[in-house]
């Protein structure tokens, strides 16, 4: 990255849901914007942590024995090896922060799953 990104000029470039795409990385960790709407899968990441920081919208993360709500301008760090359900009841603006080998859904195969290679730069 050699130039500032307004993240707001990068949300409104994304289009699909539960697809993130890179805007930056810093040692080995990968900065991604996604738009979030509605449930996405039971998932974790065995090794990794995952940040999620909401820039708009709320987000609830259901985990097996509680859910945390997060609201604009929360952050919340889900430790590696911890199932987790994201739920985004209307549209929601997320920047994650995960090491670059996170798979996106772990090891859970799923049609909305991109894969590391295939996440696009914006």
């Amino acid at each position: 990255m050699t130039d500032k990104a307004n993240l707001l000029a990068k949300f409104e470039q994304i289009q699909e849901y539960w697809t993130p795409k890179i805007i930056a990385e810093t040692n080995g960790q990968l900065v991604k914007l996604a738009k979030l709407r509605g449930e996405f899968i039971w998932h974790n990441h065995e090794n990794e942590d995952e940040l999620f920081y909401v820039v708009k919208g709320e987000l609830l993360l259901r985990f097996k024995d509680r859910e945390i709500q997060l609201t604009e301008g929360d952050l919340y760090v889900v430790p590696a090896g911890e199932d987790h359900l994201p739920i985004a009841p209307e549209e929601c603006w997320v920047m994650l922060v995960e090491p670059a080998a996170t798979k996106h859904t772990g090891d859970v195969s799923d049609e909305r799953t991109v894969d590391v290679d295939d996440q696009e730069w914006i």
